[in-house]
């Protein structure tokens, strides 16, 4: 068959499809890539996961994504190949370390990484979103076709663009008679509560997730640490609940859902002035105590956004799965088991789940919904004016 789109089409038929997900997060520690077998779409999908990596980012292009805020069109153009170019050798790697060739691999779904994300706001279809990272590099690269730049099409139907998990939450995550909250806490945090049926599915960005605390740590440690490995300088620390109260003041929490943010409100415009405050040669102590503060700003933003958002609408929710990061800081997993109880608090590796591949398994999926012609946003999340198919296709 030569026609590359009735080859595209042909995968329908398969009983099973081997699917690359791609993805990198607003931390922009490197590419989370997963190759999984996926049968059925929408509620008939089922998905095993073959293989997991993350790619991390060299540090020159680490540096050149945070700097993409204030890039020039040339750079920007730049970065956009210099990333796709870097999200196909993950997916290579990826195939190379499954023992896949590409014969063996049939789709690759491509999240990109968010240079930036302005949501629409007070229901204005005004809204915009720019995920880079060259579909056709990545194709070039792996000789998949590859469904990428997901977000566009829910914000040009008026949506936030984001989370857009949710809906490969709903389909792998519901359970019958149970009410779940997804957690995922990467750079920024998100929740999607899962009832057993679509139509009660409800998601939202909670706030900050690691951003703010790795921005800390990394100025903590004089750039030697990129994170608080498991929360160990937070645990020191004491949170200084002035601060605190300051922080959860922040425009974002006075937002009703569906709602999304970025780097752009809790970035540097937030940071910056936190990092002030210390300058250098502040001790230990001063620094352990920030950590400790803003890990526990991560915590209460999210048990603030169930109480306010979640809790009123749904009345339960039996159980707490936590992916992303996040899920690695003890301290953080703690203070949020805390402010959440009685409410059970743990990994998705409780119920098999990998926390770190969770969403790039997640873009795998909704490359599977786009395939069959099926919506891969949901509504109820993002505002968007209706189900629509997410994606572009490059064969």
């Amino acid at each position: 068959m030569s026609d590359p789109l009735q080859r595209l089409l042909a995968l329908r038929a398969l009983p099973e499809r081997r699917v690359i997900g791609l993805m990198s997060g607003t931390s922009a520690d490197g590419i989370n890539a997963a190759l999984v077998e996926i049968s059925g779409h929408s509620e008939t999908t089922r998905v095993r996961t073959l293989a997991f990596q993350l790619y991390k980012f060299p540090p020159t292009l680490a540096a050149r994504i945070f700097a993409a805020g204030g890039a020039s069109a040339a750079e920007l153009c730049d970065l956009d190949f210099a990333l796709g170019h870097a999200f196909g050798d993950a997916a290579s790697a990826l195939m190379v370390q499954a023992g896949a060739s590409a014969a063996d691999v049939h789709l690759c779904g491509s999240h990109g990484q968010t240079v930036y994300h302005r949501p629409p706001r007070g229901g204005r279809g005004d809204g915009s979103t720019l995920q880079i990272g060259e579909p056709a590099c990545i194709a070039e690269r792996t000789g998949l076709p590859v469904i990428a730049d997901f977000r566009v099409r829910d914000v040009a139907a008026g949506g936030q663009g984001a989370p857009l998990v949710p809906m490969a939450d709903y389909l792998l995550w519901r359970a019958p008679g149970k009410v779940r909250a997804l957690q995922n806490i990467g750079g920024i945090a998100n929740v999607t509560v899962v009832p057993d049926a679509v139509d009660g599915v409800y998601a939202f960005d909670t706030g900050p997730g690691n951003m703010v605390l790795d921005a800390v740590a990394v100025a903590a440690s004089g750039g030697r640490e990129h994170y608080d490995g498991g929360g160990a300088r937070a645990a020191r620390g004491r949170v200084d609940a002035a601060l605190l109260a300051e922080l959860m003041a922040h425009p974002f929490f006075s937002e009703a859902p569906p709602r999304s943010t970025g780097r752009e409100a809790f970035g540097k415009q937030l940071v910056t002035p936190l990092l002030a405050r210390l300058g250098a040669g502040a001790p230990d102590t001063a620094w352990n105590d920030l950590l400790a503060t803003v890990t526990r700003f991560t915590a209460e933003a999210i048990a603030q956004s169930y109480r306010e958002h979640v809790l009123p609408r749904t009345g339960r929710i039996d159980e707490v799965l936590v992916s992303g990061g996040g899920v690695h800081n003890a301290t953080l997993m703690r203070t949020l088991a805390e402010l959440l109880a009685p409410i059970p608090v743990s990994s998705v590796a409780s119920h098999g789940g990998d926390p770190d591949a969770k969403e790039a398994v997640a873009f795998a999926v909704l490359a599977n919904q786009t395939l069959f012609g099926e919506p891969g946003n949901l509504p109820a999340a993002t505002g968007a004016r209706g189900p629509r198919v997410l994606g572009k296709i490059t064969l």
